[in-house]
């Protein structure tokens, strides 16, 4: 997931086979995030036995070569990976907005360049992480996010140059990209294992 180009592209819902234009106004990003969770949460809950106690191995399709697919194991790393970028936007959106700073996104010393580092460090992190307590975390976190994007104007989200610390981008499409876009990537995940579990 890159925040560099995060206000271009196409999402597409994996278990309906729709595709929805990635949002850029706020009541798309709110739809859009709802949307996406309820279709993250019934493709998780619909998971067989079979499925939750098979570990995630994508090794023999060359074509996931991104460093994630070899990375999470379970839904539990799922869960944790989601909940962990949502605690980075809640910060970077309190220290910036609330608290007047001007910190990047991603926690030093990683850069967009090294973000693959930071995330093996959360995943790390979490496996000592019940499978229920990541589930807790993550619709907290989906909860909290959600909470600050409703508090927020059209404006402050989508006009570009409203707010130097988000780059070139609006703020909208940090929101978008840990939300909708990111429940996305978790149901392609989710997708590929119930497939491997066939």
């Amino acid at each position: 997931m890159s925040m560099k180009n995060a206000s271009d592209g196409i999402i597409r819902v994996v278990n309906k086979g729709l595709f929805m234009p990635r949002p850029r106004n706020k009541q798309d990003l709110l739809k859009a995030g709802e949307e996406y969770y309820a279709k993250l949460i019934e493709m998780a809950d619909g998971m067989s036995e079979k499925e939750m106690n098979t570990e995630f191995d994508f090794s023999g399709d060359p074509s996931k070569k991104e460093r994630h697919w070899g990375r999470d194991k379970n839904l539990r790393d799922i869960w944790v990976h989601l909940y962990e970028w949502h605690r980075m936007l809640l910060e970077f959106v309190d220290t910036n907005l609330n608290k007047g700073g001007n910190a990047p996104f991603l926690p030093e010393p990683y850069t967009w360049k090294t973000y693959g580092d930071m995330n093996v460090e959360y995943w790390k992190k979490h496996q000592k992480t019940s499978l229920a307590d990541a589930r807790k975390m993550f619709e907290k976190s989906h909860k909290d996010v959600m909470k600050l994007a409703e508090s927020l104007s059209e404006e402050q989200l989508f006009t570009k140059g409203m707010y130097p610390w988000v780059g070139g981008s609006v703020l909208g499409s940090y929101f978008v990209s840990c939300l909708s876009s990111h429940y996305d990537w978790a149901m392609k995940k989710l997708k590929a294992h119930k497939k491997n579990c066939a």
